[in-house]
């Protein structure tokens, strides 16, 4: 390699660690135009790409290093992590295989492969990938706090606790690893959060890093049950991280509207023959509203495997309708996948969900989302069974308008745009139960918690399994949990949470206006 392409690539993957991408870019650029068949310049064009979002550049990226140099574990990694992100299981097995078959020990190939594997919903192999990387690069954060977020998912609560901790020692202003210390413990003094308010002054020009540290100082906050400081925590947080997320509600409106207008009983009796296939139990719903509870009651059972929350259905309704938009939802995407085929439809998400749902008869899969596929749902699996989530509902926005989430749920960092969509979100629910009556499977949140076995029984029965004690015994389950619940899923069923919304009357006010006006009973 020239030297000139050796200091073109060294600024160029600087620059890229800068956050400068354009700098980067023109790197990449001008090292491919002295050496067009140099691997690492295609490398640093994939990763450049990534950053801007540009998949499909990053895709052609990856895809011309690895015909240079097959050999390049980073590169076969990376196609990994892009193929499971857009539920190409069977390229991201190949790619897996790749790399395994380079025996890599570069740190960050081995925490991408850690990644991938929890993509995959496979924890217990993604833990080994993240111990490796930690080991490789002692004292990195970004391996650390993985590890770490691996550990929670597989309920090993203290350990991970441990690493968040280390990580704030050895970089005290990392707010995600405050966040993840606080979601892991229940707080019981003031040291902790006395320690992150003193950080907020270093973040005030990073609101991503404020609104880790808000909803941390917040959960705490709670924990010790200084209420009014707690809801000032959240708001400020929700406050920061709607700097950071664009919410289009009005195309979310249009979307909505599209959704009662197309899947109609009379839609689905005009559709062909969906796949038959038994298997999938859908948990559905609002987030924060027991879906994990439910979830865990159900894959308790002998015969019903885990499956997480899959994105496989969404994916195959993308990847048939061939719509290009980036918008997880669009009126254009729904009109789509309005004509597509159900048996294709339906296929396609059994065949793109095989390694995640495990070997049992009976799998769970968990994305709440999934209330807006409702009518696709039963075109391309007519025996799949559909547990909706019912939580009363100043609880639920309040649930969701207090959870940091990645990056789902925009609409929940304002108590009036939460209060809309969950507006929406009722009225569609409605639709679906008018069209399509006796499908769907309410479960109250409030009455399983509050008398957990009949409810638990009946849920059981419907879902046409035999009862088994199990069911009950849920947090006691070894299995992975990668939710915003996989703290709380670890204990029985409680009711601290039902009327929690009662202790911020005040601060909600927006919130409960906007539902009373529309009708909403608050409870």
């Amino acid at each position: 390699m020239s030297k000139v392409i050796t200091n073109l690539l060294a600024e160029g993957f600087d620059a890229l660690n800068r956050n400068d991408i354009t700098r980067a870019g023109q790197c990449c650029k001008q090292a491919l135009d002295v050496d067009p068949q140099n691997p690492n310049a295609h490398f640093l064009v994939g990763l450049v790409a990534l950053e801007a979002a540009d998949r499909p550049n990053a895709h052609r990226a990856f895809k011309s290093v690895v015909k240079l140099d097959p050999n390049h574990a980073a590169a076969w990694s990376q196609l990994a992590r892009l193929n499971a992100s857009e539920g190409r299981v069977k390229l991201a097995e190949q790619a897996l295989l790749e790399t395994r078959r380079l025996k890599p020990t570069d740190p960050a190939v081995l925490d991408t492969i850690g990644t991938v594997l929890t993509q995959l919903g496979e924890y217990d192999a993604a833990k080994a990938f993240f111990a490796r990387a930690t080991t490789a690069a002692p004292n990195t954060p970004h391996y650390m706090m993985n590890l770490a977020n691996n550990l929670v998912f597989l309920g090993e609560i203290d350990t991970a606790k441990a690493i968040f901790s280390d990580v704030i020692d050895i970089q005290p202003n990392t707010p995600q690893a405050h966040w993840g210390f606080s979601s892991a413990v229940k707080a019981d003094s003031s040291a902790h959060i006395d320690q992150m308010r003193s950080l907020l002054a270093r973040n005030e020009n990073n609101p991503r890093g404020l609104g880790f540290l808000y909803y941390a100082l917040g959960k705490e906050l709670e924990d010790t049950k200084a209420w009014p400081e707690a809801f000032d925590a959240f708001a400020a947080g929700a406050a920061a991280r709607r700097q950071t997320v664009a919410f289009d509600e009005p195309t979310e409106q249009v979307m909505f509207d599209a959704l009662k207008a197309t899947y109609t009983r009379d839609w689905l009796a005009q559709r062909a023959a969906g796949n038959p296939d038994a298997s999938p139990i859908f948990v559905l719903g609002q987030p924060r509203t027991g879906t994990t509870l439910i979830e865990r009651i159900i894959t308790s059972h002998s015969r019903v495997h885990s499956a997480g929350e899959l994105q496989q259905f969404g994916l195959a309704i993308r990847r048939l309708a061939k719509i290009q938009d980036p918008r997880r939802y669009s009126p254009e995407l729904l009109e789509a996948a309005a004509a597509l085929n159900p048996a294709e439809l339906g296929t396609m998400y059994l065949q793109s969900s095989t390694r995640m749902r495990g070997k049992l008869p009976r799998f769970v899969d968990k994305l709440p989302v999934n209330y807006l596929n409702i009518g696709l749902i039963l075109a391309a699996l007519p025996n799949a069974k559909i547990v909706h989530l019912v939580r009363g509902p100043m609880d639920a926005c309040f649930a969701s308008f207090k959870q940091l989430f990645a990056d789902a749920y925009l609409h929940s960092y304002d108590q009036e745009e939460m209060a809309r969509h969950h507006i929406r979100y009722r009225d569609l629910m409605a639709h679906w139960h008018r069209e399509f009556p006796g499908r769907i499977i309410d479960i109250s949140y409030e009455a399983t918690a509050a008398d957990l076995e009949p409810n638990a029984q009946r849920l059981i029965a419907e879902l046409e399994l035999e009862w088994e004690d199990d069911c009950l015994h849920f947090h006691e389950s070894s299995a992975g949990v990668a939710t915003a619940s996989a703290v709380q899923v670890r204990e029985p069923a409680h009711t601290r949470s039902i009327g929690r919304w009662r202790r911020y009357e005040e601060q909600l006010a927006p919130m409960r206006a906007i539902l009373e006006a529309a009708g909403v009973p608050l409870e």
